[in-house]
């Protein structure tokens, strides 16, 4: 209970109850109208998902000004590639902030002249930008993990006195100096590759929950900007488990990638 007390105070928690509602809506309207429901119906989860919406930019309001000190605070950063990505994501994110703004201003009628298309399209933009730089730092991170963990298996393997994983024999099958030998090496390496990654992936849930996170947010905006036309079953489904991931980092903050 506590947990929750502390959660629902959050006024970024509620965005992003507002955000998993808003994109449970667009997949539940996609099932609907698959069914062959009302018209009536589906109008009403569309009206429901626009308020959602709405509601979501109206709790954004001065999100830029964090995602500006969240960057001043990234510059200070030891490693030049993580303050390189993670500097240029929350820019990026302040502006996307900006747009939604200005978006909200138009939407709600505070400012009717705005052009809506054009600042959506705008604001897609900066949040794809800012996905880009996240999974740059995602695969970054990843890749230090596996050189780690490689010199942590060869150290071992040398103190053991053990050869390489399968043995060494030469003259087989897979022998990269006989015919034909290279592609199971080739295939055997990219294995062991694949088994690597899944290790570290596994022993470091942040790093996991983070990457899916920002996988699952990359089709929106390359739905929206008409990169990549995934239809709104696909957006509903990824927009409601990247927040439900959300969420789940904001319940339990050791789950929360850092820096």
């Amino acid at each position: 209970m506590d947990a929750w007390v502390r959660f629902s105070a959050q006024s970024q928690a509620r965005d992003r109850l507002c955000r998993a509602a808003q994109y449970a809506c667009s997949l539940l309207g996609h099932a609907l109208q698959k069914r062959g429901a009302s018209p009536e119906l589906q109008k009403q989860i569309r009206q429901l998902e626009g308020h959602l919406s709405l509601g979501r930019k109206l709790l954004r309001l001065g999100n830029s000004a964090d995602a500006l000190e969240s960057a001043k605070r990234a510059v200070h950063l030891s490693d030049v590639v993580l303050r390189f990505c993670i500097t240029v994501s929350h820019l990026n994110r302040a502006l996307y902030f900006a747009c939604d703004n200005v978006l909200w201003a138009g939407k709600s009628g505070l400012a009717p002249r705005v052009d809506q298309e054009k600042w959506a399209q705008r604001s897609f933009r900066y949040y794809l930008f800012s996905l880009i730089m996240n999974l740059s730092r995602d695969a970054y991170e990843i890749r230090l993990l596996m050189e780690q963990e490689s010199s942590v298996y060869s150290r071992r393997q040398k103190g053991s006195g053990g050869g390489a994983p399968g043995g060494s024999e030469t003259g087989g099958p897979g022998d990269p100096g006989t015919p034909g030998g290279g592609l199971p090496q080739i295939a055997l390496k990219l294995q062991l590759r694949v088994l690597l990654l899944a290790r570290v992936l596994r022993g470091n849930p942040p790093l996991l929950l983070d990457v899916v996170r920002n996988a699952c947010d990359l089709f929106i905006p390359l739905d929206k900007l008409g990169l990549w036309r995934c239809g709104p079953g696909i957006v509903g489904l990824c927009g409601l488990v990247s927040s439900i991931l959300s969420i789940l980092t904001l319940i339990c903050p050791w789950l929360r990638l850092k820096p």
